[in-house]
């Protein structure tokens, strides 16, 4: 009798996961269930989709493993299906003195994960971005561009082909050893693979597992550069993050089909899935302010996260900040576009889980932590996740 592996959760970790697991294990009884009536509508279909480097992460780390290995993979899948992709390179820019130690530093990191980087004085800078300010660089050759939403259309699509089942609209309800239970019904299982993203933590509960974290959700909001001012912006142009802060500021992002993003910012959303000021779901909300993990990030960082709302909610604060990257930028250059938001795993200390966390139990992975850049490392996610399962129901 085949392994029956159910896979909670169709965004495109979850549906590379399946995926993988056809490929690699033809004989296995696959379904993966999405709650939503398509597949990555939520973390994956709202990102900036940029296929990432490896930049940031700490040599060693999944992130860093993962998201090298994954930003060739993604090329290679999408090249070979069709799906738009550009490797495009990214200018990581230091716009005053104060920031150059950070940029050496981070050079330093891109090099010990093995990446193709290059600093540059600001005139070089400035023959990738005319437009830019800065007093130095690094040029990231391999970052590129795609859309993961249709990445995940075509994952849906070979997996019905290869005889998979992709359940939309099921939502899980609760688990036991044997069976999922469901709004349409129980689905016997034998392996459990929890790619929930949002609500991961929440199906880890019902699988048993103690997460040990929680998920706190973080709002990114973005601008869109208007049609006649989008040559201000060559290709994506990132500041240097701040280690202090624990995301990485708004930066500019040419998309596949010619518009050019602005944002994220970060602030913290009032619903797993709200993606605005007036999405708010009182279970979410108590969950995140109940939480002591998210009162000792608080106490760290309400600094920097005042200046997160007053952002938010001021379109002049908002293109103040992408001015320090590109001066020529103004307020009415800028027109709203959609937002995202990030599924963060938080330890009750307070600390943000700045890898990725995968957790095996018996007959169980739980995909803990895969916010950025799990898009781009989500095929390698994916081979990681498969050579930890059961081959057989143990």
């Amino acid at each position: 009798m085949p392994t029956r592996y159910v896979i909670v959760g169709g965004g495109i970790v979850g549906l590379a996961t399946a995926h993988r697991l056809m490929l690699d294990r033809p004989d296995a009884d696959i379904t993966v269930l999405e709650k939503e009536n398509a597949v990555g509508l939520h973390q994956t279909g709202h990102n900036s989709g940029v296929i990432h480097a490896g930049v940031y992460y700490k040599p060693g780390s999944l992130k860093a493993l993962l998201c090298k290995a994954g930003s060739r993979s993604m090329v290679d899948f999408c090249t070979e299906h069709g799906i738009p992709v550009t490797v495009c390179g990214k200018l990581i820019v230091a716009t005053d003195e104060s920031e150059m130690a950070r940029l050496r530093a981070l050079h330093e990191r891109s090099v010990a994960n093995g990446l193709q980087v290059k600093l540059l004085d600001g005139a070089a800078a400035k023959e990738f971005e005319p437009h830019v300010s800065a007093v130095a660089a690094m040029h990231v050759a391999t970052t590129g561009i795609t859309d993961f939403a249709q990445v995940c259309r075509v994952l849906a699509d070979l997996l019905g082909k290869g005889g998979a089942q992709v359940r939309l609209g099921t939502r899980v309800t609760g688990i036991r050893p044997d069976r999922v239970l469901t709004n349409h019904g129980d689905i016997p299982v034998d392996v459990l693979v929890n790619c929930a993203g949002l609500h991961a933590d929440r199906v880890a509960r019902l699988a048993g597992a103690d997460p040990r974290v929680r998920i706190v959700p973080f709002r990114g909001e973005y601008y869109e550069l208007r049609p006649d001012r989008r040559d201000l912006v060559k290709g994506l142009i990132y500041p240097v993050p701040d280690p202090q802060f624990p995301f990485l500021g708004v930066h500019f992002t040419t998309m596949v089909d010619g518009n050019v993003h602005a944002g994220p910012n970060a602030v913290l959303a009032f619903k797993r899935e709200g993606y605005g000021w007036g999405k708010v779901s009182v279970r979410d909300l108590a969950d995140s302010v109940g939480y002591r993990g998210m009162w000792n990030l608080a106490r760290k960082h309400w600094r920097h996260g005042l200046d997160e709302v007053r952002r938010s909610l001021s379109r002049k604060r908002f293109a103040a900040s992408l001015a320090r990257l590109v001066p020529e930028v103004t307020p009415a250059d800028l027109t709203p576009s959609g937002a995202g938001v990030r599924a963060q795993a938080i330890r009750p200390d307070g600390a943000l889980v700045d890898d990725f966390l995968i957790v095996r139990r018996e007959r169980q992975v739980h995909v803990l932590n895969a916010p950025s850049p799990a898009a781009t490392s989500s095929l390698e996610i994916a081979r990681h996740i498969v050579g930890q399962l059961p081959t057989v129901a143990e």
